[in-house]
């Protein structure tokens, strides 16, 4: 019996021994970033800056007044053709109307009378001239000569004067000129119309759009926000996602009885032409405190359950999800109170996603 029993147990031995170990499963993988999504986030670092407080105003957008000219009819008379339209853009010293008028007849004529008199003074001062070298006359003589060759060039001066005012060319016709490059923004004229010499009223407006104004209305209870070189941005109904920068030039210090407000103005550039005058605008202004936070772009905040979070970023396999307490937000920048550090980075585009994908 103990020669079969030994074999065997060692036989079990060495199936134990020999007996291969069962594979350990791999440990669970951590998030990462694939290529695709790592090439699609942007990030922003988080900085401490000064804090800034935004107000909002309500106006409108108005011509320069300083390059804003109203043009008046010269003489009276019929209006030949009216050469423009409201909204056209013209030139400086292009012709807007023509007017045949009378009265042109008038200052040619004073101009012709004028030379003719010059001509004859100058002439009686040759003669005067010659009679004294030939002792003939006296020295009077000629000096009362020379005072009527003056008198006739003065003469001949404002006659000239005249004509270039009017604009005087041959003939009756008188041209109304633009006397700015602009739009035109105000035409009271039209062919076959007659027009009085002694009319009061303006014919055209030219105004010139290079730059413009946004006047803001400011209530009583505002005025104390406001101050003079504060940033401004502009938008319109127009363009409602484009923002025009400038800054509070003037402030008018009177309220208006009907609207109990007060209005500032920001000057802006208008070179391309977007800003067309008399359009509603929104006005938006900004002050600095004299107090820093941490700051991040607005787009970075996701809103979840009534909380704040962001996503920060720091490799492809370490995101993490941050709940941060948002101090206030102005526009595009978010200031922040807890959750986060100077220089870390959170993500700004695309974070939603990751954030879903970090919560399931």
């Amino acid at each position: 019996m103990k020669k079969i029993i030994i074999p065997l147990f060692s036989a079990f031995l060495l199936w134990s021994c020999s007996k291969p170990e069962i594979a350990k499963a791999p440990e669970p993988k951590g998030f990462e970033l694939s290529n695709t999504m790592l090439e699609s986030i942007s990030t922003a670092k988080v900085e401490n800056r000064l804090i800034e407080d935004s107000y909002s105003f309500y106006g409108k957008i108005a011509a320069d007044a300083n390059s804003y000219i109203d043009v008046f009819p010269l003489v009276g008379g019929n209006v030949m053709s009216v050469n423009v339209e409201l909204g056209d853009y013209v030139k400086k010293g292009q012709v807007l109307a023509t007017i045949r008028s009378t009265e042109l007849a008038e200052i040619q004529k004073d101009v012709s009378d004028a030379k003719t008199d010059l001509l004859v003074a100058q002439n009686n001062l040759r003669v005067a001239k010659e009679m004294y070298e030939g002792k003939l006359n006296t020295e009077r003589d000629v000096l009362e000569a020379k005072s009527q060759v003056q008198k006739a060039q003065d003469q001949m001066h404002r006659s000239s004067a005249v004509s270039t005012v009017y604009n005087v060319k041959n003939g009756n016709i008188y041209s109304v000129l633009a006397p700015i490059s602009g739009y035109i923004v105000h035409k009271d004229i039209n062919k076959d119309m007659q027009l009085r010499s002694d009319r009061s009223e303006n014919i055209f407006d030219v105004a010139n759009t290079t730059n413009v104004w946004a006047i803001m209305n400011i209530n009583e209870s505002d005025i104390n926000k406001i101050s003079l070189g504060m940033p401004a941005q502009v938008s319109t109904l127009s363009y409602p996602d484009k923002v025009f920068d400038g800054k509070i030039d003037k402030i008018f210090k009177i309220i208006d009885p009907q609207t109990n407000a007060m209005q500032a103005r920001v000057v802006l550039d208008n070179a391309n032409g977007l800003l067309i005058p008399d359009s509603k605008a929104t006005i938006k202004v900004s002050k600095s405190e004299d107090k820093t936070a941490l700051s991040i772009p607005s787009k970075a905040v996701i809103f979840d359950d009534n909380r704040s979070y962001v996503v920060v970023f720091k490799s492809r396999t370490d995101v993490k999800i941050k709940e941060i307490q948002v101090l206030k937000q102005l526009g595009e920048v978010t200031y922040i109170s807890e959750g986060l550090k100077e220089g870390e980075e959170v993500i700004t585009n695309n974070q939603l996603l990751i954030y879903r994908s970090l919560n399931n």
